[in-house]
């Protein structure tokens, strides 16, 4: 598959390195030569160029491109390349941006016909997961699928739990409302088989549906953790807005931000009632204190200084606030930070190169998630009319070691899934793997006539 990438920055090193991996045709262009020498140990070709100039997309492929990605810093950069790429010959193509309305479904079409497939906003899918998060003061990660008709929980097991120490198939039978379908121990990761047990210390990830989320919260031993009311934010960047803008009405949202004009920015961009805005550094304890820390039960570190963010929180949580959150975008400090137990980590660059890879699959791929601490995806298939997925039950399917089918969708109700499970197309279906397989589960869902 030939990709194209415009702009040598976070995003697009990031997404470069995915696809060196999965020995992907890749050309990489910017216009600075020290952020491409970056890449030099990496199987990527780089090209020193304009992203706009119609010579450099020629010479890098871009009329050849099954996929042309835009991701410099600047939004119009993106679009204009994007369209010069279209124009060449792209079939697809995706855009980062910062303006909060292009995203609007009416302006889809709009887009589609100036030759832009995807739009993507860092900030806003990282708000999303923060704010999804935050609903769960006792669970690091929480994805919605289908609108809330199947969940996922990524959970931190402590000695409270029930569940320690058993063998999954006598914890997740057919009958149970729960699957595991990954933990992560150590720096191992594990897609479990029915003999795997759950230690102390696991971060599991369950699979189940919105009324039993009370349940999972008891076997896990979590039912003391008070329930985000008060949350506090320290940095008023982007994701802050954003976040402040998604947050449900009934928590109370402070935002700590040190840079004066920044502060009266954001007086403008939120009313009252979704932020009060303090001037003041999130790292000092008189501060914290005045405004309540103590009683806050969230507290989200969202600087550009990654170091700072887990201090921060560490600070926090010593405080004792239950819930932190951590914007983490140096991925050289993920591993010290899940060790230090900060809490839920953000990466605004995974996140953007998940959603990008998935326009790289041939099959109907709704949603693709890199689960950055256990180095897992989880990807959201439809099955097609004939694919090998609806040919036998699941124990029968010879799914490729390292993964597992977690629970699918059907005519929007969501049901988790056994080995006698029949798939029938049009499901979606959620699967999770190993990174580096998601091209090798693919195959099972797209129409073929050879099985």
């Amino acid at each position: 598959m030939k990709i194209v990438i415009v702009g040598a920055g976070a995003v697009g090193t990031h997404l470069s390195k995915l696809l060196s991996k999965e020995h992907q045709d890749c050309v990489l262009i910017d216009d600075d030569a020290e952020r491409l020498s970056t890449l030099s140990e990496y199987d990527v070709m780089t090209y020193q160029a304009l992203p706009t100039s119609i010579k450099a997309l020629k010479e890098a492929g871009a009329q050849h491109a099954d996929l042309f990605v835009g991701v410099t810093p600047e939004e119009s950069t993106n679009i204009n390349a994007c369209i010069l790429a279209h124009a060449l010959g792209a079939k697809k193509t995706v855009a980062r941006i910062d303006n909060y309305e292009y995203l609007s479904p009416e302006l889809q079409p709009f887009f589609k016909n100036l030759g832009i497939d995807s739009l993507i906003y860092p900030e806003v899918l990282a708000a999303t997961d923060i704010t999804n998060g935050l609903k769960l003061s006792w669970v690091r990660q929480r994805w919605d699928v289908h609108g809330g008709a199947l969940i996922l929980l990524g959970v931190k097991l402590r000695d409270q739990a029930e569940i320690l120490n058993q063998p999954l198939k006598d914890l997740c039978g057919p009958d149970d409302p729960y699957h595991i379908v990954s933990i992560k121990r150590g720096g191992d990761t594990l897609i479990p088989s029915g003999m795997d047990e759950l230690h102390v210390n696991d971060l599991a990830y369950f699979m189940t549906t919105k009324e039993y989320i009370p349940y999972i919260r008891k076997i896990v031993g979590k039912e003391h953790y008070e329930d985000v009311k008060n949350v506090i934010i320290m940095g008023g960047g982007k994701t802050a807005v954003r976040a402040a803008l998604a947050i449900p009405n009934y928590m109370h949202l402070k935002i700590i931000e040190k840079d004066a004009h920044r502060c009266e920015k954001l007086n403008e961009l939120l009313e009252s009632e979704e932020a009060m805005i303090i001037h003041g550094d999130g790292r000092d304890l008189s501060l914290l204190e005045e405004e309540g820390i103590r009683h806050t039960q969230a507290f989200v570190a969202l600087t550009g200084n990654a170091e700072t963010n887990i201090l921060a929180c560490l600070t926090a949580k010593k405080l004792g606030v239950r819930k932190t959150v951590a914007m983490v975008e140096n991925l050289d400090y993920v591993s010290m930070a899940e060790s230090l137990d900060i809490g839920t980590i953000i990466n605004k660059k995974t996140i953007a190169a998940s959603h990008i890879f998935q326009m790289m699959l041939d099959a109907d791929v709704d949603n693709l998630r890199s689960l950055m601490l256990v180095d897992a995806d989880v990807a959201e298939f439809t099955a097609a009319e004939g694919s090998k997925v609806t040919k036998k039950p699941v124990k029968d399917l010879g799914l490729p070691f390292g993964a597992t089918i977690g629970g699918l969708v059907r005519k929007g109700t969501g049901m988790l899934v056994n080995g006698n499970s029949q798939i029938q197309a049009g499901d979606s279906v959620m699967v999770f793997c190993h990174e580096q397989k998601i091209n090798l589960i693919e195959k099972f869902f797209k129409k073929s006539t050879f099985f």
